[in-house]
Parts: structure tokens; C-alpha cells; sequence
């Protein structure tokens, strides 16, 4: 049986450097972003409910305009839960569909990487929960850098996430990320031992 680890932690924290490390290892990663954009494309499981939901972003040549869409829910905690409501839930459909693809070929382990797993009450369908942690400062530079917000805008999107004292209360492995790709990645290939994963 796979195991099923749910990797989070916040915005800018390197949970997707650190879903490629686990790749590397074995894991077989699958990316919450990287759905909720498949889903929300146009002809995508829920693009014209988006669409509708949100005229605005929804531009004349048949494909959302996700800047608009993001300045919309990040401003008003209303329309951000509008949107999860439309999308959360095919997301995870296809999510778990794809991790028991990947039970069923015999993955030893199974890394589904959600940044909203805790707020979403989503770690009680994991074995165990991965925090990729960093400091506010670090996590502040590095999603102004990311995304070429101001610094405004970027606390606005941090401020939209649990902070990570509370999550850790959730997590079974912290790990922080303030240094190097490389020290990130020999922390990860320690804990990965260290949890009897190594096959």
C-alpha cells in the first residue's frame, strides 16, 4: 500500500523545489496547481462555471484572464470562497483519481502537494503531512520576486493562508527552507530515510 503524503506549507516556501527533490526519489508527485490550472483551462472540467462566475476575468477569446482572476479573490475573501467552491472540488476528484492510478502500478509512495491542504481539513486523507516552512521575510521576498508584487500585495496573499505556527500542528515532518536548493534537497533525502521510504 502507497503511502500518501500531503506536502504543504505557505506561498513561496519551496513546496514545489521540494516536490522535485521527492520525485527524484521515487515519489510519485501530484500538483494542486498544476490541476486547478488544468481544470480552469478552456475546456476544462470547470472553465465556463469560472467564466460565469466571474465575468471579468473571462476574456473575449475564450480563455481566463488569471491576473484579473487573482486581484478578484485575493481582495475579497467572498469571491475567493466562490471560487473554491467551483473548483476545489475537481480538483480533488482528480487528484485522488490519479493517485489511485498510481497505488494501483505500485507506487511506494504518493506525494499530493496542496498549499491549502491544512485550511481545506484535507490532512485527514493523508498518511502523514510534509511542512515546508520559512520565515514571513524570506517568504515576502521571494513570492515579491516570484510574482512581481509589492510588498502590499504580497502580505495580502500571505495573510489569505494559515500561518505556518499553527500548521505545524498538523504536520508530522517540518522542514525548513531558508538556504540552498542543495540543502534543501539533502534535508528531504534524510527525512525520506529516515521515514523508511528508501526502497
Amino acid at each position: 500500500m502507497a503511502r500518501r503524503i500531503g506536502l504543504t506549507g505557505g506561498i513561496a516556501s519551496g513546496k514545489s523545489a521540494a516536490a522535485a527533490v521527492l520525485e527524484t526519489l521515487g515519489a510519485v508527485v501530484i500538483d494542486a496547481d498544476a490541476i486547478a490550472h488544468e481544470v480552469t483551462d478552456p475546456g476544462g472540467s470547470v472553465f465556463e462555471a469560472v467564466c460565469r462566475a466571474f465575468p471579468s476575468a473571462a476574456r473575449s477569446g475564450g480563455e481566463l484572464d488569471r491576473k484579473e482572476l487573482a486581484r478578484l479573490v485575493f481582495s475579497d475573501p467572498e469571491a475567493r470562497e466562490r471560487l473554491n467552491a467551483i473548483v476545489h472540488p475537481a480538483v480533488r476528484g482528480r487528484m485522488n483519481a490519479l493517485a489511485q492510478a498510481a497505488e494501483d502500478k505500485g507506487a511506494a509512495a504518493v506525494v499530493m502537494e496542496i498549499p491549502l491542504l491544512i485550511e481545506n481539513h484535507l490532512e485527514r486523507h493523508m498518511d502523514e503531512v510534509w511542512l515546508i516552512e520559512v520565515s514571513a521575510k524570506t517568504q515576502i521576498s521571494r513570492l515579491m520576486a516570484r510574482s512581481q508584487l509589492t510588498e502590499e500585495q504580497a502580505k495580502a496573499r500571505i495573510a489569505t493562508q494559515m500561518p505556518n505556527a499553527e500548521k505545524r500542528a498538523y504536520a508530522q515532518v517540518v522542514i525548513e527552507n531558508e538556504g540552498t536548493l542543495e540543502q534543501l534537497a539533502e534535508r528531504i533525502r534524510k527525512t525520506w530515510k529516515e521515514r523508511g521510504l528508501t526502497q
